[in-house]
């Protein structure tokens, strides 16, 4: 049975429900989406958590090389990363605990999101956040 992982239910839950956004591949540069998404979300009041080995800091969060190093728990994993890259990511998410996997528009890996959904993490793929977040809150 394919699932459906565009389902604006579940984002309407998890944009109403998070607090803490791990958001992987976060770039410093205010032009690229990853930025201006999460830059949006944390005006929103998430608590954004940047996840890129190549940066100290962005948004004023500490930059973090992986999941495992963020301390405590992850509501949502944004991912902003090619979907052929999305596995391994899953797969952390998952060890860690998350909450749920989100992967932007554009970002599509039916194999890892199936794998998130069997071990219990909400999915959301090819959506927006700041454009679900838009659409539900005017």
């Amino acid at each position: 049975m394919k699932r459906d992982y565009r389902n604006p239910e579940i984002a309407e839950k998890l944009l109403n429900q998070a607090r803490l956004i791990a958001v992987v591949g976060l770039s410093d540069n205010p032009a690229r989406p990853s930025y201006d998404v999460a830059s949006f979300l944390q005006r929103q009041g998430y608590k954004i958590v940047p996840v890129n080995p190549r940066i100290d800091s962005v948004l004023g969060e500490k930059s973090y090389p992986d999941l495992a190093s963020i301390p405590g728990n992850i509501d949502v994993v944004d991912i902003f990363r090619k979907s052929e890259d999305i596995g391994p990511i899953v797969d952390e998410a998952i060890s860690k605990g998350a909450g749920a996997i989100w992967m932007q528009l554009g970002i599509v890996n039916e194999q890892a999101a199936d794998k998130a959904a069997e071990a219990g993490l909400d999915v959301v793929m090819d959506m927006c956040m700041k454009m679900e977040y838009n659409r539900i809150h005017g």
